[in-house]
Parts: structure tokens; sequence; C-alpha cells
């Protein structure tokens, strides 16, 4: 039998969603839709009061794979919205607090996972990687969005237009990561920390959530229409054709502007 794309387990009031996709953790529309079910069946059980979002493997996700299984690379009919964009928006709407534990790389659609949490908790082999214009590509996932709502405009900036890597020690000052633990104890402090949430009144925890994060998932519904406008012209320019190339190859593109 095929095995799930994300396993859910239970501690006291806490699910535990776990997803694999060895090796990479790939983010495709199965995973994130798959995502958005588990966290509606959280949202769905009243004795559920916090998530923690996980994955096997040393990388957290590593994305979208572009080169073999782009998401967002079909014309939509007019009138349509991209599905992988409707189920990463869908994650926005969870009503649960989650706790995201990073072990490894979180890069491009797998650093908007990670943003989709209200906490990420990190061992010190993370990293998080905008790498778009890498691609000679646009922002996706909502993190043109999201991303300087945790860590301001000037670093979102600096990370979507560098493509730069940050360490989660880096990502920790920042206030990306929330907690920089050890990565043998990144399970159990990412559980803890959910504890403590799920021990609060758990109708107070939803009201003041939903008070501090704002209506996030038509925040991301509307970005995400911008940013495949954007990520559709892009497409068929020389310079995403290079930048796929180039990622593949470990090397740096050669773009041209064209």
């Amino acid at each position: 039998m095929t095995q799930p794309l994300v396993h859910t387990a239970r501690d006291g009031h806490v699910a535990i969603l776990t997803f694999a996709r060895p090796p990479h953790n790939f983010a495709d529309l199965a995973l994130i839709e798959a995502i958005g079910s588990a966290f509606a069946a959280a949202d769905a059980d009243p004795q559920v009061r916090a998530i923690v979002l996980q994955s096997d493997g040393r990388i957290f996700c590593a994305g979208a794979d572009l080169a073999r299984d782009n998401p967002v690379e079909k014309d939509q009919p007019a009138g349509t919205r991209n599905p992988f964009y409707v189920a990463a928006a869908r994650l926005y709407a969870v009503k649960t607090p989650v706790v995201a534990a990073i072990q490894g790389a979180a890069v491009g659609a797998g650093l908007g996972l990670a943003l989709v949490a209200d906490f990420r908790v990190a061992a010190p082999e993370a990293r998080f990687v905008a790498n778009f214009v890498a691609l000679g590509f646009h922002p996706g996932f909502g993190i043109s969005a999201v991303l300087e709502r945790v860590i301001g405009g000037q670093r979102a900036l600096l990370m979507n237009l560098t493509a730069r890597r940050i360490k989660a020690e880096q990502a920790a000052d920042w206030g990306l990561v929330d907690l920089l633990v050890p990565a043998d104890r990144l399970r159990a402090d990412a559980l803890a920390l959910a504890q403590e949430i799920a021990a609060g009144a758990p109708l107070a925890v939803q009201s003041t959530r939903a008070t501090m994060r704002g209506d996030l998932f038509a925040l991301v519904e509307a970005q995400t229409d911008h940013e495949l406008a954007e990520q559709a012209w892009l497409q068929k320019t020389a310079d995403f054709a290079e930048g796929v190339r180039a990622v593949n190859e470990r090397r740096p593109g050669r773009f041209v502007g064209a």
C-alpha cells in the first residue's frame, strides 16, 4: 500500500503532523493538499489545541521541483485560480496554532510552508532560502507578503533579491526562528512549545491568535494571484530556463535579462 504523505499522531491535545517525500521533501500539489486536509482535520477535532508540523529526512522542504514537476507552469482557464496556490492559501485558514520543527533547509515553497506556522523551532543545521531570483523567477507561496511580517520589510527584501542562504543562528536573530535548539532536541522542544500553547484556554487562544494574525488567508489568496501573474511571464524568459539549469547543475546563473 502507498504510504500517506502526511502521518498524524497525537500527544495529549497536540496533533503531530509529519510529512515525507524523500529525499528532498519537494512541495507539490498532492503534498500541500494533504497538509491542508490534516490541518482541517485538526481544526475539526475539539480535543486538538495545537499542531506540530515536521518532516522526515535531512531537509525540511526543498520547495517545488521546477525542473521536473513545476506546479505553477500550466496556464489556467480564464477565471480560475492555480490549484497549487489555492492549496497554499488554504493552509493560512488553519484556526489551530501551528509550531514548525525545522531540521534542515527550507527553500522556496519550503520557506513558504515554514512561514505558515505561528512559531518555528529550528536546529542549527536549518537554512532558510528565498531562492526565486536565482531561478529567474518571482517569489511565490505568499512569501512576498508574509515574510516581511515576520522579519521586517528590509530583511525580507534582502532575502528575496539576493537568494541568500540564511543560517539558523541569523534567522533566530531576525525573528524568523523562535527557538534554536540542538538537533537531538528539536522535535521534543517543538512539542513542548505546542503543549505550552495547548495548556491555555482553547477559545481564548484561538480568539487571541485570530486577532493578532489578522486575515492572513485573504492576504495570501490575493498575493498568490499576483505572484502567479508575475511567474507566468517570467517562466517564458530565457533567464528562467537558465536559472533552472544553473540550480540543477549547482553553478551561478548566466543571466542576460531576456
